[in-house]
């Protein structure tokens, strides 16, 4: 029943596979989804609806198990299987920055210098990355914009002149046509007079037959042909088949002269491609200077901290009845945390060779540890027969060591040993 029951919990956050064709599960408090376009409720309702496929639901709005998994990933934290989770260079170099900005304010105000300075310094650095490629085919792409420039202002197309000379195509088209029906139609007009006459002498109003005449009148005066007798056809066609062709391109004579002022403006960029890569040489350099700098002030300071952080971190490991931890500094390639890198290790033993109780009991002083410099966490901790093979004495440490983590976390705990349970 216990192991169902905590199945189901993990299963409800995507953490594992469920069996159940219904999970639902509330929780009170907040979490960071406005990036996947849902709210916040109170509570958040979490839903697993298993039939042919499994589909994960918060508060009604169905997500994808990556996404879900991105919600909940530093809110519900799993010790049942072999996962340094938490043990990692990054949180470590965290938990040094913790404990440097205490001492010293200036740890701080090095971390966002040097967070602003390295976003600069890489976005200089794919600048010079994409004009450095530019440059390897720099005569192409200057060949096909002069192309592309060359092509628009030939034609040199205007803004509805296309849909003018389609009507202009149909009115001559249509020219000979008219001109013939309107002679043969002006004959009506010998007749007015005496249909006028008969209407009159038969008793009927005659208004309307010569407002219809009068109309019929203006109709043939306001046509205009004369326009169209200088007009040259195949001039018209050529120039259609011009239009038509930049429409099929580039989709209207718009957006083709969009494209001309784009290409242009690519055109001269490529020749001053060199002068550009100049300014961000310069630039280059200057950031990495300072990058440089402050990627070393605050490597010192953390490695100032380490031995405080090994000492807090082996004071609960000690209670957990394990050897002590050691933390390695290695130089990193520059990164978003500068140029540090942490290896850990237990009495020279890595801990891919740990077993998974010891790797869960060393998850258990990192976390406690963490908690003790930040002062800060919460969530869900779930402990699967974290303390099965070990003795009384170690089943109770890792009680000891969950009252004090218990004050941050909701923990659910499967055991086969009194220990837990007497806390």
């Amino acid at each position: 029943g216990k192991s169902v029951l905590m199945n189901a919990i993990l299963a409800v956050f995507a953490l594992k596979d469920g069996d159940a064709g219904l999970i639902e599960a509330d929780v009170n408090s907040e979490f960071q989804m406005d990036e996947f376009g849902l709210q916040n409720e109170t509570p958040n309702n979490f839903r697993l609806v298993k039939d042919r496929s499994v589909r994960y639901f918060i508060n009604s709005q169905a997500i994808s198990k990556k996404n879900l998994n991105l919600i909940v990933g530093g809110y519900v934290k799993f010790l049942g299987s072999k996962d340094s989770g938490e043990i990692n260079s990054a949180n470590l170099l965290a938990l040094l920055d913790a404990c440097a900005c205490k001492k010293s304010g200036s740890h701080g105000q090095n971390l966002a210098k040097f967070k602003e300075a390295f976003e600069q310094f890489i976005a200089v650095q794919k600048q010079l990355a994409q004009i450095s490629e530019q440059e390897r085919k720099i005569e192409e792409l200057k060949e096909f914009a002069r192309f592309e420039i060359e092509k628009i202002e030939r034609v040199a197309p205007k803004i509805g002149e296309y849909d003018e000379l389609l009507q202009i195509k149909k009115k001559l088209s249509k020219k000979d046509k008219i001109e013939e029906l309107w002679a043969q139609a002006e004959q009506i007009f010998a007749f007015e007079r005496s249909a006028t006459e008969v209407l009159k002498l038969s008793g009927f109003e005659s208004d309307f037959f010569e407002e219809a005449m009068n109309e019929l009148r203006l109709k043939r005066e306001s046509l205009s042909l004369d326009e169209l007798e200088n007009i040259d056809i195949e001039q018209i066609l050529d120039r259609i088949e011009a239009l038509s062709a930049l429409n099929r391109r580039y989709g209207s004579a718009g957006e083709a002269l969009a494209t001309l002022e784009a290409r242009k403006k690519e055109l001269a960029h490529y020749e001053q491609i060199g002068f550009e890569k100049s300014k961000l040489q310069s630039e280059f350099e200057i950031l990495k200077k300072q990058t440089d700098e402050l990627a070393g002030a605050i490597s010192a300071a953390r490695k100032s901290e380490k031995d405080a952080l090994e000492q807090l971190i082996n004071s609960y490991l000690s209670e957990l009845y394990m050897n002590g931890v050691r933390l390695e500094f290695k130089e990193a390639e520059l990164n978003e945390r500068g140029r540090d890198e942490i290896g850990t290790s237990i009495d020279k033993t890595d801990f891919k060779s740990l077993s998974s109780g010891e790797t869960n009991r060393l998850r258990l002083a990192f976390i406690a540890a963490s908690l003790d410099l930040t002062n800060e966490g919460g969530g869900i901790l779930i402990l699967d027969e974290i303390d099965s093979n070990l003795s009384g004495k170690e089943a109770m440490s890792i009680a000891n060591v969950l009252v004090k983590i218990s004050k941050f976390y909701q923990i659910f705990a499967i055991s086969h040993q009194p220990q837990l349970s007497s806390k």
